[in-house]
């Protein structure tokens, strides 16, 4: 019998019972949430394992071309088929090697076409170097030097030579930077501080008062005693300094140039092709410590991401802590206490309408309203000294504050929706049993709506830091910056430093990724550093989950 058939004498289908009971339709939303897992997880996935990757020790391959000429270096990246005409006209792969060493060969990677390769064997002795200026150099080791002096001979000799004296020549580095950045820095604030003295006097008294030739006798104690002082660190550097600069390590290349590198310039080095399974994880290990415990060098490419991760954490934490109040108390006006009318309901649309404003709109604002308009204020008021000495704002340009209270404007809107969502899912019937019992209005909200609504004003918050973490646009107009070494939270008086600007992961994503010179060797550090931000922002979503269930288990009761 025809479909058509059975529709005219009234029997029904079995598909159209399907349809009836939805069945297609849910099949269809868990396929939908199936594939979007999926491709959520595919890319995480892609990202771990390109991030982590970047560090581990790969071989140094030597291969000599049918010219004559010969390259050592590391195979990046491997082409093959139709793909692998790079440049040459011909089929067939190609490899990718990173042949570092910029300084003689003019580049830092080469493509070369399998056709051309002669021989391709690993040197025993091939070392991999990191170094401080220059980028990556690859050589074979033949003499450790102390002053011109030989000290060890050979490859097997130099290179236990160099692992005594290497650890020691770092130290000694480190401290002779930890003197000019931190105690030197210190002496050119009590200078700045001496100076702003004297303007402050000038601007309060008069240029001829006795209050500015007070202030004035006093700036030059200081500087007699910082000038003092700077002597003694001259002395501690140049004594480090001097120390180090008699040592180097002497390499040949592979095209048999002799290069003397200083051992302070060494970052590490190590010889993949000796080292067993630990030694690379220990190499592994090491490269990763320097990369999240070091400076950025090299236009961020090389060294580490120490203050931008630093500056990550800070500005979304702070960001968390200014945008939870303002969304929470906007939300229980809206919900418990706003009547129901036109302009509650234009004002719910207005936040509606803000969560899609694009991020940039909220960058010029801040720089507008925060940066140039409340910090300009501030200046004006209580910093007019520092304009008058240095012309320099203090507070009237982007900076921590400015930075975290921008993203706090952007991600308010989803505080406010979250929480508004969590105050309606508590029952009506415990405000009624909290009124019943001669509780008041606030003493109801206090201690029976908020505490049972906090698990979802945490999701709201959650959303709102895992939003605010990856936001680049709105910062690199309120205070990030390509390179800022003075962390925005430290040790020193005060604690706290709103003004300064500071690094972010996101946006140094962006400057490796995009701005830099090199952009072969800064594809790694891209996934890299994008696996990082990413790690970030799950442990502070864990964090806050974990405090979400805690509040789960304490406020979980039965309803009235």
């Amino acid at each position: 019998m025809s479909f058509s058939r059975r529709r005219r004498r009234g029997v029904r289908s079995p598909f159209s019972n399907l349809i009836a009971q939805g069945e297609p339709w849910v099949w269809l939303t868990a396929g939908s949430l199936a594939v979007a897992s999926l491709m959520i997880a595919g890319l995480l996935v892609f990202i771990a394992v390109r991030g982590a990757a970047t560090f581990w020790p790969r071989p140094l391959v030597e291969v000599c071309l049918t010219g004559g000429q010969c390259l050592l270096g590391e195979v990046t990246d491997r082409e093959r088929g139709e793909e692998a005409t790079v440049g040459s006209g011909q089929t067939g792969g190609s490899q990718l090697i990173r042949t570092a060493n910029f300084e003689l060969t003019g580049e830092h990677f080469r493509w070369v076409d399998d056709a051309a390769v002669e021989s391709t064997k690993r040197p025993e002795w091939a070392t991999a170097v990191e170094r401080l200026e220059g980028g990556r150099f690859h050589g074979y080791p033949l003499r450790l030097l102390r002053s011109g002096e030989t000290v060890a001979e050979g490859p097997a000799a130099a290179w236990d030579e160099y692992r005594r004296i290497h650890p020691e020549v770092r130290r000694r580095y480190a401290r002779a930077v930890w003197i000019d950045r931190h105690q030197r820095g210190e002496l050119q604030r009590e200078l700045r501080a001496a100076r702003l003295a004297v303007a402050s006097a000038r601007l309060e008294a008069g240029a001829e008062s006795d209050l500015v030739a007070a202030a004035k006798a006093a700036e030059q104690e200081v500087i007699a005693r910082v000038a003092e002082q700077s002597r003694e660190l001259d002395v501690m550097t140049n004594q480090l300094r001097d120390a180090n600069r008699e040592w180097s390590f002497e390499f040949r290349t592979v095209d048999d140039q002799l290069v003397t590198l200083p051992l302070e310039e060494m970052v590490q080095a190590w010889q993949p092709n000796r080292l067993g399974l630990f030694g690379k994880l220990s190499v592994y290990g090491s490269r990763w410590w320097e990369f999240l415990s070091d400076d950025p060098r090299e236009a961020n490419s090389a060294g580490g991401v120490f203050p931008a991760i630093w500056g990550t954490v800070a500005m979304t934490l702070i960001m968390a802590l200014l945008v939870a109040p303002f969304g929470v108390l906007a939300a229980l006006y809206l919900r418990e206490y706003a009547s129901s009318g036109p302009l509650t309901s234009i004002v719910r649309i207005a936040i509606n309408n803000l969560a899609g404003v694009p991020s940039i709109v909220y960058g010029a604002f801040g720089l507008g309203f925060f940066c140039y308009g409340l910090g300009g204020n501030i200046d004006d008021i209580f910093f007019r000294a520092s304009l008058v000495a240095d012309n320099q704002p203090t507070f009237g340009t982007g900076g921590l504050l400015w930075a975290a209270l921008t993203l706090a404007l952007l991600t308010l809107p989803v505080v406010i929706v979250a929480t508004e969502e969590a105050l309606a899912a508590v029952p009506n019937s415990m405000r009624e049993g909290s009124y019943a019992c001669g509780a008041s209005k606030w003493q109801t909200i206090r201690r029976i709506v908020l505490p049972r609504a906090l698990p979802g004003i945490m999701t709201g918050l959650i959303l709102a830091m895992a939003r605010g973490a990856g936001e680049v646009a709105p910062l690199m107009l309120v205070g990030v910056k390509k390179l800022a070494l003075d962390l925005p939270i430290d040790g020193s008086f005060p604690f706290i430093h709103p003004e300064r600007e500071f690094m972010h992961l996101a946006y140094l994503i962006y400057d490796v990724g995009f701005q830099s010179p090199n952009s072969q060797a800064a594809q790694p550090m891209v996934f890299t550093i994008t696996f990082l931000l990413v790690t970030i922002i799950a442990l502070l979503n864990i964090a806050a989950i974990f405090i979400r269930s805690r509040l789960k288990r304490r406020y979980v009761m039965q309803q009235f």
